[in-house]
């Protein structure tokens, strides 16, 4: 797809050491292609931007702090019809956000930690994983993606996702000169799964988001409103203590497909 990484990280140095004005991050910020490092990104599909597909199932998540609907992208089927299948029987409805980072993500979907009554002695199989459906640079981090979580690297070197635990992004806000030192960190310090191209870029800067997720995790969705109630869970109080759960239950009364 683009230059082999170790090559482009020895010519930038060289270039870096002789010049001194040089970075990395120049060759990526006009870049047509991105650089997979250890990720996994998807040759010649288009990063114009991602228009709503009037096809995509929708789904309402009406929660104790207001509702969020969501679009399932149709190109991510494996991820679609997962959450869907979870949605129809129901298993989302009592779900907390139980890890909710600022300016980062909020989490919810873990069997553990659902609000229900015992009695109705509801058994739900969570004991497999969604093989991974990466459709980077098409779909990335920028804020209000609704992205599949998962298993640690090390444990799970093909990204393949967790059933039922998903997130939806928030992120920072990024000038383009902060993206740019970004990348050229990452760049150094081979900590990103992809490099982004230009257009990711723009999109980064134009919505903000979290980059360096970008090409290790499945994103297979959208908030199509609702935001301002995905803002407000961001910024609740949280244990830090305790995985970052927020202080205060923040419940999925009902999940229902509406489209």
């Amino acid at each position: 797809m683009t230059l082999n990484m170790n090559m482009k990280m020895v010519m930038a140095s060289i270039a870096l050491a002789l010049f001194g004005q040089q970075s990395y991050a120049q060759d990526y910020m006009n870049a047509k292609e991105v650089t997979v490092l250890k990720g996994i990104a998807v040759e010649g599909v288009d990063t114009a931007g991602v228009h709503q597909d009037p096809t995509c199932p929708e789904v309402l998540l009406e929660t104790t702090m207001g509702n969020i609907r969501i679009a399932l992208y149709n190109d991510t089927p494996l991820h679609r019809d997962n959450f869907l299948k979870w949605v129809k029987c129901g298993y989302y409805n009592g779900c907390i956000f139980h890890r909710v980072i600022k300016n980062f993500m909020v989490q919810a979907g873990d069997p553990a930690t659902r609000k229900v009554d015992p009695l109705k002695k509801e058994v739900f199989d969570t004991a497999y994983a969604v093989p991974a459906e990466i459709r980077y640079p098409k779909y990335y981090h920028k804020r209000g993606q609704l992205c599949a979580a998962r298993e640690g690297d090390e444990e799970n070197p093909k990204f393949a996702s967790a059933p039922c635990d998903f997130y939806i992004t928030w992120g920072r806000n990024f000038s383009r000169r902060q993206i740019e030192y970004l990348i050229e960190k990452e760049a150094r310090e081979e900590k990103a799964y992809v490099l982004p191209n230009k257009q990711v870029i723009d999109g980064y800067v134009k919505y903000g988001g979290v980059p360096h997720l970008d090409g290790g995790y499945t994103v297979f969705g959208e908030v199509l409103e609702g935001m301002d109630v995905v803002d407000k869970i961001q910024n609740v109080a949280t244990d830090k203590g305790n995985n970052d759960r927020p202080l205060e239950d923040i419940i999925i009364l009902k999940a229902s497909v509406v489209r």
